[in-house]
């Protein structure tokens, strides 16, 4: 429960149900409304008109920005009131209008949010998807039921993804992209449907991958799209380049649990 010290940060003009539980230095802005379920860790800024809806779990250092809906009722007509969560890890930032929905029975009761992600205005985290660290959801992206974002990917504005898809660590989706398989890691697409346009090399010199490394991912990539291999023998093939190459074990692991197939 937030304390008295605390009650400075919380605007009187907010409306916060009595079981919510915020933290030390947790800030609220006007008309902001805070329900039952709800916990909020310290440091986090909740603006304006905000609405969070529980049984929802945020940590540390987050910002939310005004209008975002955040740990609302599944878009999902099996839902029947379930008590399922939304949980939000640290230093996520959730600017204007964005929907992120708490999961279903049908799943794992659980829409999971890493740390450190960028959520722009009027995306959308639909119900039971697991959203990783690093991410950044530009202008307009939307997610389907279940969907599954590795880390350090990143969706330009209007990216829509199919329920049930994937989408590996450290690949790139252009903006308007509609991904309707499993994009694999390190992967660059863009299109409607979604189509291959080589691997996400910049991204990888930023985040202190070797040359070595963005040259084999690269020939990892000439396997999967440019070689008349079937891709259970393109993953045999990649799983040889990993005591060289570690940093394919990635890729690899995803090609071997996509349920659905690859884009192509």
């Amino acid at each position: 429960m937030y304390s008295q010290g605390d009650r400075k940060l919380i605007d009187p003009r907010g409306v916060i149900d009595p079981t919510a539980e915020l933290e030390e230095g947790v800030s609220v802005g006007p008309f902001s409304v805070i329900g039952a379920g709800v916990k909020i860790g310290s440091g986090t800024t909740i603006g304006p008109h905000v609405v969070i809806n529980g049984p929802t779990h945020i940590g540390r250092d987050n910002r939310i920005y005004q209008f975002a809906s955040v740990g609302e009722d599944p878009q999902d007509k099996k839902y029947a009131g379930e008590p399922t969560m939304l949980e939000i890890g640290d230093r996520n930032v959730i600017r204007e209008c964005a929907t992120l929905h708490r999961g279903t029975v049908q799943d794992q009761s659980i829409t999971r949010i890493g740390s450190d992600n960028l959520f722009m205005a009027y995306i959308h985290v639909a119900h039971d998807c697991i959203i990783g660290d690093h991410i950044i959801l530009a202008n307009g992206a939307s997610l389907g039921g279940h969907v599954q974002i590795g880390d350090h990917a990143i969706l330009g504005g209007f990216t829509m993804v199919h329920q049930f898809g994937r989408v590996g660590a450290h690949s790139f989706c252009g903006m308007g992209s509609a991904v309707n398989m499993d994009l694999p890691p390190y992967v660059t697409v863009s299109g409607q449907p979604a189509k291959p346009h080589g691997i996400n090399s910049e991204g990888l010199r930023r985040r202190g991958f070797t040359a070595e490394d963005i040259q084999q991912i690269k020939r990892a990539y000439k396997l999967i799209y440019k070689s008349k291999l079937r891709l259970e023998e393109t993953r045999v093939e990649i799983g040889g380049m990993l005591e060289q190459t570690p940093a394919l074990k990635i890729l690899h692991d995803f090609l071997a649990e996509s349920g659905r197939g690859i884009l192509r």
